[in-house]
C-alpha cells in the first residue's frame, strides 16, 4: 500500500469473507468450455440463457466461466440473457463513464476498496440487477466480493443496532461539487460534480432531476447541490415476500477512507454522510457490525477475461478491496445496469 493510502487510525477496514464462501459456487457458476459462444447461443431462448435465468432465478446470482469472450459487446450479449431491460445512470453518486456503446466503468478508483453495497440505494430509482464483465484481469488479484443478503439481513436484525435501523430508517446525505466553480483547478477534494451526475450543464434541471428521484434539494455556497433522502434501510423483495436490507456504510464519508485526493478531508466534510433517519449519528461501533454483517456472509469472484457475472441488487450486496497491479497488469470490468424500479422501503408485517 503506498504512503498516501495508510489506514486511517479509525478507519473500518473491511474482511470481505470468513474464507469459505458462504454459498456454494456450483449454485451460480455455469462451465461454459462445452459451448460454442457465437451468436445464436447468445440469444433469448439458447440453452444457456435458459440455465442462466433458472440459476439466477433460484439464487440471484449466475456467473459464466471459461467463456472464450474477449469483445466487451459480446460479454454483453451473455449479460443482457438475463439483464433484459436497463437503465441510465441518473443522479448517480459515482462518477461513472462509458467503456462502449451501452457499457459503463465502475467509476472508482483501483486503489480504493469499495464497501458492500446495493447499487443506487441512496435515490428514490434504484436498479434490479447489474451485469459485470471482465474486459482484462490480473491473474490472483482483483476479485470482486458479493454477500449473501438473506443471511446478512437475518443477522443485522438480530442485533439492537438492527432493530434500531428498523425503527428510526435512513438520511441519505450528498454533496456535489459545481465543475465551473473548479475550472482549471487540479480535482483535488473533488468526488462527483453535480453536471456529471445529473447529466446537465443547468443547476434548475439538476434540481429538478435530484427531486424526481426523491432527493430534498439545497444549494450550498459555491453552487455545491446537497441533497437528503430518507428511506428505510430495507427495501421489500417480492419474490421471497420480505424485506431485505439495502443500506451500508458504502453511502458514509468511510467509502473515501482509501480514495485518493479525497481521503484526506475531515470525515465531518466528505461528500457523503449517513445517518439514521432522525438525523441522529452512527457510533464507531454501530459502522463495524454494519460492516462485519456483510463480510460474514460474502462470496469471491474471481475474475478470468471473458467471465460474466449478472447480480440481483436485492439479494446480493456488491464490493472488493483496493486493487494494487505490477507492471503490465491490467484490471477492468465493464457494467450493464439493468430496469430500474422505484423504491418503497419496507413493508409492515414482511420481516
Amino acid at each position: 500500500m503506498s504512503a498516501n493510502l495508510r489506514p486511517l487510525p479509525d478507519q473500518i477496514v473491511p474482511h470481505w469473507w470468513t474464507g469459505e464462501p458462504a454459498v456454494a459456487p456450483e449454485k451460480f457458476t455455469i462451465d461454459c468450455t462445452d459451448y460454442r459462444m457465437d451468436k445464436a447461443m447468445l440469444s433469448p431462448g439458447s440453452e444457456l440463457a435458459e440455465r442462466m435465468n433458472q440459476r439466477f432465478d433460484e439464487v440471484g446470482l449466475v456467473y459464466l466461466v471459461n467463456t472464450g469472450l474477449t469483445d466487451l459487446q459480446d460479454m454483453r450479449r451473455a449479460a443482457k440473457l438475463v439483464v433484459d431491460k436497463e437503465m441510465h445512470y441518473e443522479a448517480g453518486a459515482n462518477p461513472r463513464g462509458n467503456l462502449e456503446a451501452n457499457v459503463y466503468e465502475v467509476g472508482a478508483p483501483l486503489v480504493a476498496h469499495l464497501h458492500y453495497h446495493h447499487e443506487m440505494a441512496y435515490v428514490g430509482e434504484s436498479t434490479t440487477m447489474l451485469g459485470f464483465m471482465a474486459k482484462s484481469a490480473a491473474r490472483g488479484k482483483g476479485e470482486t466480493f458479493v454477500s449473501d443478503n438473506a443471511q446478512a439481513t437475518d443477522a443485522i436484525l438480530a442485533t439492537e443496532f438492527g432493530q434500531k435501523l428498523k425503527e428510526l430508517g435512513l438520511c441519505y446525505h450528498r454533496d456535489l461539487t459545481d465543475r465551473e466553480a473548479f475550472g482549471d483547478q487540479d480535482p483535488i477534494n473533488v468526488y462527483n460534480h453535480w453536471q456529471q451526475s445529473m447529466l446537465t450543464e443547468d443547476p434548475d434541471e439538476a434540481e429538478a432531476m435530484a427531486r424526481s428521484k426523491g432527493l430534498e434539494v439545497e444549494w450550498g455556497p459555491d453552487r455545491m447541490l446537497k441533497t437528503r433522502y430518507y428511506i428505510s434501510a430495507f427495501e421489500y423483495f417480492e419474490p421471497l415476500d420480505r424485506n431485505l436490507l439495502f443500506a451500508s456504510i458504502a453511502d458514509d464519508g468511510a467509502w473515501f477512507d482509501t480514495w485518493p485526493m479525497v481521503q484526506h478531508i475531515p470525515y465531518d466534510q466528505r461528500p457523503l454522510k449517513l445517518t439514521f433517519g432522525d438525523g441522529t449519528e452512527m457510533t464507531r461501533e454501530e459502522k463495524q457490525l454494519f460492516v462485519d454483517v456483510y463480510d460474514r456472509f460474502g462470496v469471491p469472484i474471481n475474475w478470468n477475461v471473458g467471465d460474466v457475472a449478472v447480480v440481483c441488487n436485492w439479494r446480493w450486496a456488491h464490493g472488493r478491496p483496493g486493487i494494487h497491479l505490477d507492471a503490465g497488469e491490467e484490471r477492468e470490468l465493464g457494467v450493464v445496469i439493468g430496469a430500474p424500479f422505484k423504491r418503497i422501503g419496507d413493508i409492515d408485517g414482511k420481516w
